[in-house]
């Protein structure tokens, strides 16, 4: 009755993904930690790099949710589509 839905991402795509993630922080980390400026700059920029990442985390959690609901909007509607279809007689006469 219900199909289950394929994710179009593969397993090859979500590791390149984590590990550009983990590089772009660590090297960004790195970098703050290295600055030759005082540790207030430091840890300013330190907030700054962080607050950045969490925001990261949750578009691209508001984005997934967005798609995901259009998604069970599209399947509800094609089901009522379907289900319109199949009772539909166009010799039935009243």
């Amino acid at each position: 009755m219900s199909r289950p839905v394929q994710s179009k991402t593969t397993g090859a795509f979500y590791l390149q993904s984590v590990i550009s993630f983990g590089l772009s922080l660590g090297a960004l980390t790195i970098g703050v930690a290295y600055l030759p400026v005082n540790a207030w700059i430091r840890a300013f920029f330190a907030v700054g790099v962080f607050y950045l990442v969490t925001a990261s985390f949750t578009l691209a959690k508001c984005v997934r949710d967005r798609q995901e609901e259009d998604a069970v909007v599209t399947r509800v509607d094609q089901a009522r589509l379907d289900k319109l279809l199949a009772e539909h007689d166009p010799f039935r006469t009243d």
